[in-house]
C-alpha cells in the first residue's frame, strides 16, 4: 500500500489527483492538505466526494507529512515547495511537485520568468523533469520529480520526434496553443468569470508566458543546441483541454512516410501517446478525462513547413495524471496502473 499526501488538494489539479488516487486499491491518501480550508470536510469543498471522502483538510506542514507517507504531491503555487524543501524531507519520502519550482535548470531563467526568488536552488540539479516518455529511466531513481507543465507537455510531445531526428529547423518553431479555463486554476479572478470567458477567445501572456523557457529548454536537449521559439497561448470557453498547433520549417524535403516514421520511432510503444491516422486532426473532445495525448502532423509543401498538432486534457496528462504516471514509475508499478481512463464523450 502506497501512502500518499497531497498539499494543495483543493485546487483543480489537486482535486484531480484525489479523484485518480481514490480509484486505486493500492494507494491510501493520508493527508488532504489545503491552507485555505483547514479543518473543513473535503467533501464540503468538492461535493462529488460526498460519502466517498470523510476526511477534513489539514494544513501544509510538509515536514510532518514526510513522516507519514511514501510520496508527497505538491499541487501548489510557484515558490511554495522551493521555500520549504529540505534534505530531511527528501530523505524520508519522495516528492512530486506540480509547480514549476524545479522544472527549469537555470535558476536565473526561472527567477526572470516567474518574478520570484528561488529559495532552494541546490535541489534543482537533482530534480528530474517528469516526462515519462523521455526521462523514464531517470524517474525510476529520483527522489524529487518536477512534473511538467500542461502547455509544455502537449507542445513538446507534438514536436519532439521531428526535432530529435533533425527533420525540422528548430529555430523556426512557432507554437499556437489553446487551453480551457481550468488551466487558470480555481482561484477567483476577473478574467476567469463566466461573462468574461463565455463566447470569447483571447490570446494572453503574449511573448511573455512562463511556460516558454520550459518548452525551449526541453527542445534544446532534443536538438542538442539552444532553441528559441515563439509561443502564444489562448483561453477558450471550455472546462478542460489543450490544443497545440505548431509550425516548423523542414530541414530538407520529406515525405509523409518519413515524418510518420519519426513519430512511430518514439511513440510506437508509448501507451499514452497516440499517433493518429493520416489526415485525422487531434481534438480535445477525444482525450477529455484521459491521460492520452493525441498527435499528428501535416506537411505543407507550398511553404516547406510541417504543421504539428496535439491535444490532451490539461488536468490529467497535463497535471494530475502525469503525476500519477510518475508515481507508478517511482514505485515500480505498471505505468498505466490507475490511468486506463477511456476518454469521456460527449
Amino acid at each position: 500500500m502506497i501512502k500518499a499526501g497531497i498539499i494543495g488538494s483543493t485546487g483543480y489539479a489537486g482535486g484531480e489527483l484525489v479523484r485518480l488516487l481514490l480509484q486505486r486499491d493500492d494507494v491510501e491518501i493520508l493527508w488532504y492538505g489545503s491552507k485555505s480550508y483547514i479543518d473543513q470536510k473535503y467533501a464540503s469543498i468538492y461535493q462529488n466526494m460526498f460519502e466517498i471522502v470523510d476526511a477534513s483538510c489539514l494544513d501544509d506542514n510538509i515536514e510532518a507529512l514526510a513522516e507519514k507517507v511514501d510520496v508527497i504531491f505538491t499541487a501548489t503555487p510557484q515558490g511554495f515547495l522551493a521555500s520549504l524543501l529540505k534534505e530531511d524531507i527528501l530523505s524520508k519520502t519522495k516528492v512530486i511537485d506540480l509547480s514549476a519550482d524545479y522544472r527549469i535548470k537555470n535558476v536565473d531563467i526561472y527567477e526572470e520568468w516567474y518574478k520570484i526568488e528561488h529559495k532552494t536552488p541546490d535541489f534543482i540539479k537533482e530534480a528530474v523533469y517528469g516526462l515519462p516518455e523521455i526521462n523514464r529511466e531517470e524517474i525510476k531513481k529520483a527522489r524529487l520529480i518536477a512534473n511538467p507543465g500542461c502547455y509544455p507537455t502537449c507542445s513538446f510531445l507534438s514536436i519532439y520526434p521531428l526535432v530529435k531526428e533533425g527533420l525540422i529547423d528548430p529555430t523556426t518553431i512557432i507554437i499556437d496553443a489553446k487551453s480551457g479555463t481550468s488551466g487558470a486554476g480555481r482561484g477567483a479572478k476577473v478574467d476567469s468569470l463566466y461573462c468574461e470567458v463565455n463566447e470569447n477567445i483571447k490570446a494572453y501572456g503574449v511573448g511573455v508566458h512562463r511556460h516558454t523557457p520550459e518548452i525551449e529548454e526541453q527542445l534544446s536537449y532534443a536538438a542538442g543546441k539552444p532553441v528559441t521559439i515563439s509561443f502564444t497561448p489562448h483561453l477558450v470557453p471550455m472546462n478542460r483541454g489543450i490544443l497545440i498547433t505548431a509550425y516548423g520549417t523542414l530541414a530538407q524535403k520529406a515525405s509523409y512516410e518519413e515524418v510518420k516514421a519519426a513519430y512511430d520511432k518514439y511513440y510506437k510503444n508509448e501507451y499514452f501517446v497516440r499517433v493518429l491516422d493520416k489526415d485525422v486532426v487531434p481534438q480535445t473532445k477525444w482525450v477529455e478525462g484521459s491521460n492520452f495525448v493525441d498527435v499528428n502532423f501535416k506537411i505543407d509543401p507550398r511553404t516547406n513547413r510541417v504543421i504539428m498538432m496535439g491535444a490532451m486534457d490539461n488536468l490529467v496528462k497535463g497535471a494530475a495524471g502525469q503525476a500519477v504516471q510518475n508515481m507508478n514509475i517511482l514505485f515500480g508499478l505498471p505505468e498505466n496502473k490507475g490511468l486506463k481512463l477511456i476518454p469521456m464523450f460527449p
